[in-house]
């Protein structure tokens, strides 16, 4: 399935104007996240439809389903070692299972009790849980909540190989919004399509915290 574009003017009209919500591109069977690597990790990503060469599989790395966060995190694609933007398909029920995991970077006392007992919870997952304010393609923050997670082990080894479905460079692409937006035109600049996530089980929802989603106007649902 091809990356779908929207204007960024039209998809205000449905996102949720506060709250925390997983805004991602989504189908029935995947998810698309971004991440921003130095040009010989990107391009040995998009050679190879997997992650490999220079990546680290020894640290821990941030996806993120929003790509407003994504371009306010790499200033467009201007920031050292962050110039190729790559959007990176997963396995649906793969980022279910991160979303299900996750352990909130800090310390979430309606989780955790004790404060050993989250940092237990810490060491033992794979998945790091963290909440940001969402921007605005100026790079204001917005009272949206935002979210990305932090992969290592395990689950950083299935996300860069065998979860990952498709690899598509979207540097030209961000190179030409970031034009747009140096011309002050934020009312003809395109974004990828996005709407509210939902996870399956309504358990990792209430883990998440995440907020009810608003009702979209009839015909728009993804």
């Amino acid at each position: 399935m091809p990356l779908a574009f929207e204007p960024y003017s039209e998809q205000l009209k449905v996102w949720p104007r506060d709250g925390q919500h997983v805004l991602a591109q989504f189908d029935a069977d995947s998810v698309v996240v971004y991440q921003a690597y130095s040009a010989e990790i990107g391009r040995y990503a998009v050679e190879h439809q997997r992650f490999g060469g220079a990546f680290s599989f020894s640290r821990m790395s941030w996806i993120k389903p929003n790509f407003l966060w994504m371009m306010f995190r790499s200033g467009w694609g201007t920031k050292e070692n962050q110039e190729v933007t790559l959007a990176l398909r997963v396995r649906r029920a793969f980022f279910e299972t991160l979303l299900a995991h996750a352990v909130p970077s800090s310390w979430d006392r309606d989780r955790y009790a004790t404060r050993e007992g989250w940092s237990a919870a810490v060491g033992r997952s794979s998945v790091r849980l963290q909440w940001d304010p969402d921007h605005h393609p100026s790079g204001a923050k917005v009272n949206r909540r935002a979210i990305q997670l932090g992969l290592r082990g395990r689950a950083l080894e299935a996300f860069a190989t065998t979860e990952l479905l498709e690899v598509i460079d979207l540097s030209e692409f961000v190179a030409e919004q970031r034009k747009v937006l140096e011309g002050r035109r934020v009312s003809a600049l395109v974004t990828p399509r996005e709407r509210v996530f939902t996870p399956t089980n309504a358990s990792t929802s209430a883990l998440l915290g995440l907020d009810a989603p608003p009702v979209e106007p009839h015909g728009t649902n993804q």
